[in-house]
């Protein structure tokens, strides 16, 4: 039986190494004018957050994991070998990896990534939950049009970001994460799908929403990172090139965020009563910037 790892708020393996000084730390730093992109469009992309020996870790890793016989397949929060609507097209897409890989488990600490998000949520970070997206070559299916915050309003206030991380390179062709720049300060709109039509989320559009509707596609090099907003409307398009499309995604909140349901969270995991602040074995606190 494999090693439960949400027991551990540190590093497990050699992958990574957390900065000692103030200078190192600096090395993870987003500029001025990548923080104000940020909030001004909704997304920020072109982060690098791996290196070509930790891409290649997690790879493997993620390969291993995508076999639903895997060792340690109960500690999954979520597990789909298919979410797609057609057996045509196929989506994995599996929550809570960072329990049973150590390379899964050590990304959470990665600096650029606990670095940037904290400049981005101006606060300390603390762990939401993670994903694993990969697409098949050839037939990779669509992750439809939608704001992340539709399936997280069990939590409260809305201080939650997003890190979608690229293990093979991203591109329009192979279905990289596109966005609608400025969508972020639109309201919450209602659940569409995930996995489903990509035209779906027209029926919720406002008419001027529908004319703000112009996609800019984020491609990224493999071990890069891409940033979003809870609110930023986002999804995918087919893979139909010879290559698969993989893809790490690290979801956080400020510290403080609240629980706002009596319910479990997430599936297995101990309820965090309505009203108390989420924390313990299950949401890490990733990063405090009064540390570096």
């Amino acid at each position: 039986m494999a090693t439960d790892l949400s027991t551990r708020h540190e590093l497990v393996g050699s992958l990574f190494e957390i900065p000692k000084t103030r200078a190192e730390w600096d090395r993870y730093r987003l500029s001025d004018e990548q923080v104000c992109f940020f909030h001004d469009n909704g997304y920020l992309a072109g982060v690098r957050i791996l290196d070509d020996a930790q891409v290649e870790a997690l790879r493997a890793e993620v390969a291993d994991l995508a076999n639903p016989k895997c060792d340690g397949h109960e500690l999954f929060y979520e597990y789909h070998s298919n979410e797609s609507t057609s057996p045509d097209t196929v989506l994995f897409h599996a929550l809570g990896a960072w329990r049973l890989r150590p390379a899964l488990h050590d990304i959470l600490w990665a600096p650029a990534f606990t670095m940037a998000a904290s400049q981005l949520l101006g606060s300390k970070v603390r762990f939401w939950h993670d994903q694993l997206f990969c697409k098949p070559p050839k037939h990779g299916g669509v992750v439809a049009w939608h704001q992340d915050y539709s399936y997280w309003t069990r939590t409260q206030p809305m201080g939650h970001l997003t890190c979608w991380i690229a293990l093979d390179d991203a591109t329009r062709d192979n279905g990289c994460v596109a966005y609608i720049p400025g969508s972020h300060r639109w309201p919450l709109l209602p659940i569409t799908g995930l996995a489903g039509d990509m035209n779906a989320i027209q029926s919720v559009l406002t008419e001027e929403q529908k004319t703000q509707f112009k996609p800019a596609f984020a491609e990224l090099k493999r071990g890069e990172g891409v940033f979003h907003h809870p609110l930023m409307v986002h999804g995918s398009y087919e893979n139909r090139t010879e290559r698969p499309r993989r893809a790490v995604v690290l979801n956080a909140f400020a510290d403080g965020t609240k629980s706002a349901s009596n319910d479990e969270l997430l599936a297995g995991v101990p309820p965090v009563p309505a009203g108390n602040v989420m924390s313990g074995r299950f949401f890490p606190l990733l990063f405090d910037p009064a540390q570096a």
